[in-house]
């Protein structure tokens, strides 16, 4: 049964066939007569890369410098005009494309290779090289910025593209040991880490140039490449990997493709529509960004019905939602076995007891270790999926403070939305600590900050960084006294003990870590490295009024000056001043 039906729009992509029949408009708000291109989807709207309006010039390529920008998107899929994407992470170098996790709470993105200052490093050559480099979404801007540990300043790494669970990350790179110029490489999360790049092999590069990969939901990767007897320049691709054994690579054609170059293609999720970039003649500029629908009354069908499924997750004891459970959704073959390899591990065992001849054996993962979790409840207790029809899924729930559920789900013969209760036993050797790490001055959440919990008796230390909302929570073991530490750039240390007693007797202990900032006098800020952070306190000295009189002492002046200089160079900037009168008033 078809998933389309009237008065929906058409599908352009379905069941790993993408139509020809489909209509180009060049999005002329965000183009211009320089270059835009390698959109990603994020928010409602797409950040793409563009060239630098003003500013100054790449002095290898004669043109300005690019930057992510951001722009919001029409219902009929046309972008409104762009603006710049982020204070934190566009630089006075180059930025590149990036790519986003579901939930976007992480964005990964290309960029020059600096220092910590920002400032440009080169290699032995002078050579600038691109890395990639991952940042969290904070409540203003996006925070603790790092690069990915298999960068390096030897070679390019760049252009990345996550997978919907954030456990995969692809990605082009001219590393040693590849089979031509810049090949395609993937890399997996390692608990708080990745892998080492694994080079997708000669099925997928070739001796010419491979680049620009996106990851689609349903396991197809689309990338582009100036081998594989491309048409001409680099042309879009397209390659099956939902399976154990690949497909085989195909050419998109017209009009996807062309004599110019064509590359960093994306699809919406329900493959509806999309969007590419190219060279090709008639746009606004050198590189333009393209919008592809289902011409009118042109319609895909699809065999893969997707169910909107809501995960329910709660105490089986008292029957309470149970919040910020993850979810690890699993797939199952024919032959009863998971799909992916992320649920099992290989283990070599003897064939039989005392025997010399060895097997090798899949055996389950702890959950912990079986990937991160594809979604999370929310405060209520819910998360949302889509499950594919006719398929057998297994659901492990996991969450500190409880045990590990698991649930099997069948979606044979479903139809319309399904609803999944998961209940949860507590773990009753743990009490569960409940954080939040404030700015005192500004009774917010500190997202990004630094806790780390010692066990006064073990010495055992346990380090965990605070979320979005500045919380944090673990499953301490009960009857030891536990020292825990709040840290964060530009905040004083702050410092609580939490007795034995306590994890002793309580199964919850929720705790308040207030951070003071720490004070910089305002005429110090050039002496600052890097940009400013949300909550940093200026002073202000010697600010002094006469008797009786509004006016400020001469000499007063050239502080707040250099208050309203800055202001200038922050326009986005809130301040909060503060100020009092002596005992005369």
């Amino acid at each position: 049964m078809p998933a389309w039906v009237a008065g929906q729009q058409a599908p352009v992509y379905a069941d790993g066939a993408l139509s020809t029949a489909v209509e180009l408009r060049n999005c002329s708000a965000i183009n211009s007569r320089m270059r835009e291109f390698s959109p990603s989807f994020y928010e409602g709207g797409i950040v793409y890369v563009a060239s630098r309006r003003g500013g100054p010039v790449d002095r290898k390529t004669g043109e300005p410098y690019f930057d992510l920008y951001f722009a919001e998107l029409a219902p009929d899929g046309m972008p409104h005009r762009g603006k710049p994407f982020s204070l934190n992470i566009n630089t006075p170098l180059h930025e590149g494309p990036a790519s986003f996790t579901r939930d976007g709470r992480y964005a990964y993105f290309t960029r020059n290779n600096t220092t910590a200052s920002g400032a440009r490093r080169t290699d032995e050559d002078e050579v600038v090289r691109l890395k990639i480099y991952e940042a969290e979404r904070g409540p203003v801007d996006w925070i603790n910025i790092r690069e990915l540990p298999f960068n390096s300043d030897d070679y390019n790494v760049a252009y990345p593209s996550i997978t919907p669970d954030g456990n995969r990350l692809f990605f082009a790179s001219d590393m040693p040991g590849g089979y031509g110029g810049y090949d395609l490489y993937m890399v997996e999360r390692r608990a708080d880490t990745w892998s080492k790049p694994i080079n997708l092999g000669p099925e997928v590069n070739t001796a010419a140039d491979e680049g620009f990969p996106f990851y689609h939901p349903d396991g197809t990767l689309f990338f582009a490449s100036n081998g594989h007897g491309s048409m001409g320049g680099l042309d879009l691709f397209m390659i099956d990997m939902s399976g154990r054994v690949w497909g085989k690579v195909q050419n998109l054609g017209e009009p996807f493709n062309s004599p110019a170059d064509d590359f960093g293609l994306i699809i919406n999720k329900e493959g509806t529509r999309g969007y590419f970039s190219s060279n090709r003649p008639g746009g606004e500029g050198k590189d333009d960004i393209y919008l592809f629908q289902a011409m009118p009354g042109v319609a895909i069908q699809t065999r893969t019905r997707l169910l909107d499924t809501r995960f329910i997750t709660y105490d089986e004891e008292t029957g309470l939602r149970v919040p910020e459970v993850g979810l690890r959704i699993f797939e199952k073959s024919g032959a009863g076995f998971m799909e992916g390899d992320t649920f099992y591990e290989i283990e070599l065992v003897p064939v039989a007891p005392g025997s010399k001849e060895m097997m090798f054996r899949l055996v389950p993962k702890d959950p912990e270790e079986a990937g991160t979790p594809v979604v999370t409840t929310d405060a209520n207790g819910e998360a949302t999926y889509e499950l594919k029809g006719d398929r057998q899924y297994l659901i492990i729930a996991t969450r500190d403070g409880y045990e590990p559920a698991e649930v099997t789900y069948s979606t044979e013969g479903e139809e319309g939305r399904q609803t999944i209760r998961i209940g949860l036993r507590r773990d009753e050797d743990c009490a569960v600590v409940v954080g939040v790490v404030l700015a005192a001055h500004l009774e917010q959440g500190l997202p990004g900050a630094r806790v780390r919990l010692v066990n006064q008796v073990t010495g055992q230390q346990i380090v965990l960084r605070t979320d979005d909302k500045g919380t944090f929570d673990y499953c301490l073991p009960k009857g030891d006294t536990w020292l825990i530490e709040a840290e964060k750039e530009g905040y004083q240390k702050a410092v609580q003990t939490l007795p034995a007693e306590r994890t002793r007797r309580e199964y919850r202990i929720e705790l308040e870590l207030r951070l003071d900032p720490v004070a910089i006098n305002i005429m110090q800020i050039d002496s600052l490295e890097g940009p400013l952070k949300q909550g940093t306190v200026f002073v202000l000295e010697h600010i002094y009024y006469d008797f009786n009189d509004y006016s400020i002492k001469p000499g007063a002046a050239r502080e707040l000056d250099r208050l309203a200089e800055l202001m200038q160079q922050y326009p986005g900037m809130e301040i909060e001043l503060i100020a009092h009168t002596d005992s005369r008033g």
